[in-house]
């Protein structure tokens, strides 16, 4: 087992996204000198501030990691766009990044003699038909769909490690991390909780795909976080499922959001998108048998605390003063 603290050198792919922006932040608190990478095609630079220990390289990781010779302790990959709004419109580039940038990335890390940390997904296990999903699961992922650009990219990056960890021996964990959500999320990236946000925040109706009956489970950023250093650290390959079973309809969470914003908005049903999971549930037998993992927020108050920071932004983009 490695601590990852004061001298420990860190390389986050897609530095100023949700995950990895928060990443950024918890090995600083360690002490740790952090290297963030990211085109900032999705992610903010406002989710990076300023710290004697941490360098900013805006980079394309397809194009390589050229980010000094220095050797880095640990490689974390975390770049690529995740929301149903790039499936859309940014799916070559979601396949590029999770192939030849997982693999400028491996090659880095194996380079270095670092630990490899790679950023999988629930994805993977497509419209799951085993309910809650283990990571012996294979999967059920349509290959063509609309959701294929990433959930086979992700596929692809876990074969990647896989025989770079089999073959070349390179010391490497696979996280697959379930629906996440917290401060710093895009506004506008298509994914339920944001959305349902904004619209209750400005009145709006809030728009449930089909008669929100599909199920999924809410993890705050702050317990994914933690659980992502506990996999680092424990020199475990995985897979390991991260993630909490708090399991809600997206009805019930759209109802939740109403209710914690005190807005007025009511729910409007529409289409269904294809490919839609009917369940989403991790089990986290061997995040608990291998890491000691154990959600500790509760939804509600992570709710409560994402909608604060929407809230805030939106004050400020409105020029409104904070009270």
């Amino acid at each position: 087992m490695t601590s990852y603290g004061t001298g420990s050198r860190v390389l986050v792919t897609g530095g100023a996204g949700l995950v990895g922006s928060h990443l950024v932040d918890a090995f600083l608190m360690r002490g740790c000198d952090v290297t963030a990478v990211d085109n900032f095609s999705t992610g903010s630079r406002d989710n990076l501030a300023a710290h004697e220990h941490l360098t900013v390289v805006e980079a394309d990781v397809t194009e390589g990691l050229a980010v000094g010779d220095e050797p880095f302790d640990a490689v974390l990959h975390f770049a690529c766009p995740a929301s149903p709004v790039d499936f859309a419109t940014l799916p070559v580039e979601i396949l590029r990044v999770d192939s030849v940038g997982t693999l400028h990335a491996l090659d880095r890390a194996l380079a270095d003699g670092a630990r490899f940390l790679l950023a999988s997904t629930s994805e993977v296990y497509g419209d799951p038909l085993v309910h809650p999903q283990p990571e012996s699961y294979w999967g059920n992922v349509n290959p063509i769909g609309v959701r294929s650009c990433y959930d086979e990219a992700k596929r692809f990056s876990e074969a990647a490690v896989a025989a770079y960890h089999r073959h070349k021996g390179l010391d490497a964990a696979i996280v697959r991390i379930f629906n996440t959500y917290g401060p710093r999320m895009r506004p506008d990236d298509g994914r339920f909780v944001p959305t349902f946000i904004n619209q209750a925040l400005a009145g709006e109706p809030v728009t449930v795909h089909g008669d929100g009956s599909q199920t999924r489970s809410l993890c705050y950023i702050d317990d994914l976080v933690r659980g992502l250093v506990m996999l680092l650290e424990s020199g475990e390959y995985g897979p390991v499922n991260l993630g909490t079973e708090y399991e809600l309809t997206v009805r019930e969470t759209a109802e939740l959001i109403i209710r914690l914003t005190g807005s007025a908005s009511v729910i409007d049903y529409t289409d269904r998108p294809s490919d839609d999971p009917e369940r989403r549930r991790p089990d986290l037998s061997a995040a608990r048998e291998l890491l000691g993992y154990e959600p500790q927020v509760h939804y509600e108050q992570g709710l409560k605390t994402t909608i604060d920071f929407f809230a805030t932004a939106s004050r400020e983009a409105d020029g409104t003063p904070r009270v």
